[in-house]
């Protein structure tokens, strides 16, 4: 193929041999080993509850907003039940899920609680099952745990309107699939020279680059980005959500990959921004540390308080981080009882100095966690 026919990377002559300036991305990559180790140290400190629940707090993040960055929004409550389901932590009552938000959550668990089982296509095959368990994208019909076969036309990334789309990328034809993915697997699988960190930024890309499935195909890289960082740290405890991460940044995400997927093999540019993303994303895991400490000592504080099962509830959703401002109509129907005994709640919470009442109260009094709870 002459050059000037070219315009994507898999048309390259020497795809898929990977290459980068080791020089330049060594700073970096030195910066991001330095954070997780001193973010693995500190959390290596708790104790087993508390490291449990901020790998909860992280999966439920990650669950979130690897979908959000595709436009597709999870219940947070529901998605947080299902991984404490599987993980046997204990929330209290878990919320009823489905089994679009079970779907991402066992790809997910499936892809850093066993990172370090072999990568293999009928694996990748039950993830893309679990992300369509009707077998339809919205409302189209797709292939669904198998590659795709490129019927409709060929894969293609794009935006805007229906009649004025723009392609920002496309993907290498079905015909080449199984080749594509078993060069891939077999170098995800395998033992090479690179940085274990390097290599969750290569295989995210040259995934996302072929392109497999007929949808799914970010989360899936997202997933397996994930799986490389568990495997690079030996760890099935997630402490930092990189698709968290990705998500404030979705904009300069598309264009890196743009970028990436239109150049040539030298992906240094790719590289340090993965870098510096999870760099910001692990130096950014130091909020939820700090949330999830100061649940814990919360509930120190106040354990000589007596409290029923729909306080304690309340409570907690407000510790989590509670969407919005909290009201005696919101504490009826989140506790499912009559605004009176919502009502009797919260006065005693008053009373005990556990809650009070908002200064930014409207016509309708709202209520937060007392500030000698968030200072114990």
């Amino acid at each position: 193929m002459k050059s000037e026919d070219r315009r994507y990377i898999w048309q390259v002559k020497a795809w898929p041999r990977w290459a980068y300036d080791r020089q330049r991305l060594a700073p970096l990559l030195a910066q991001v080993h330095r954070a997780q180790g001193h973010l693995l140290g500190r959390m290596h400190d708790l104790g087993l509850d508390l490291r449990d629940q901020a790998t909860l707090r992280v999966l439920t993040e990650d669950v979130l907003k690897t979908s959000e960055i595709e436009g597709e929004k999870l219940d947070p409550v529901s998605v947080r039940s299902s991984i404490a389901r599987r993980l046997g932590v204990d929330i209290g009552a878990l919320a009823p899920t489905d089994r679009q938000v079970d779907g991402v959550v066992d790809m997910v668990l499936d892809a850093t609680q066993r990172h370090h089982e072999i990568l293999t296509a009928e694996r990748l095959f039950g993830w893309h099952a679990a992300l369509f368990p009707t077998g339809y994208s919205s409302l189209t019909k797709i292939r669904v745990g198998q590659w795709r076969d490129d019927a409709h036309g060929p894969m293609q990334v794009v935006s805007g309107p229906l009649h004025r789309q723009k392609v920002h990328y496309e993907a290498p034809p079905a015909h080449q699939l199984e080749a594509e993915m078993l060069d891939f697997l077999n170098w995800f699988n395998g033992d090479q020279h690179d940085d274990p960190v390097i290599k969750a930024g290569l295989a995210h890309l040259w995934f996302v680059t072929i392109h497999p499935f007929d949808d799914g195909n970010g989360r899936i890289a997202r997933a397996v980005g994930d799986m490389a960082l568990a495997r690079a740290e030996r760890s099935t405890q997630r402490y930092y959500s990189l698709s968290a991460q990705i998500q404030r940044e979705r904009n300069d995400y598309y264009d890196r990959l743009e970028a990436a997927q239109k150049g040539e093999m030298d992906v240094s540019g790719w590289l340090a921004w993965f870098l510096g993303c999870l760099l910001r994303a692990v130096q950014g895991a130091e909020e939820t540390l700090a949330q999830v400490l100061a649940k814990a000592r919360f509930w120190q504080h106040w354990a000589g308080i007596p409290m029923n099962d729909r306080q304690i509830k309340l409570l907690n959703k407000l510790l989590d981080g509670f969407d919005g401002k909290l009201t005696s109509s919101k504490w009826a129907a989140i506790g499912k009882c009559s605004q009176d005994t919502a009502l009797r709640d919260i006065t005693e919470l008053l009373e005990r100095g556990v809650l009070e009442r908002s200064a930014a109260s409207g016509r309708s009094t709202r209520y937060e966690l007392a500030s000698v709870g968030n200072q114990v």
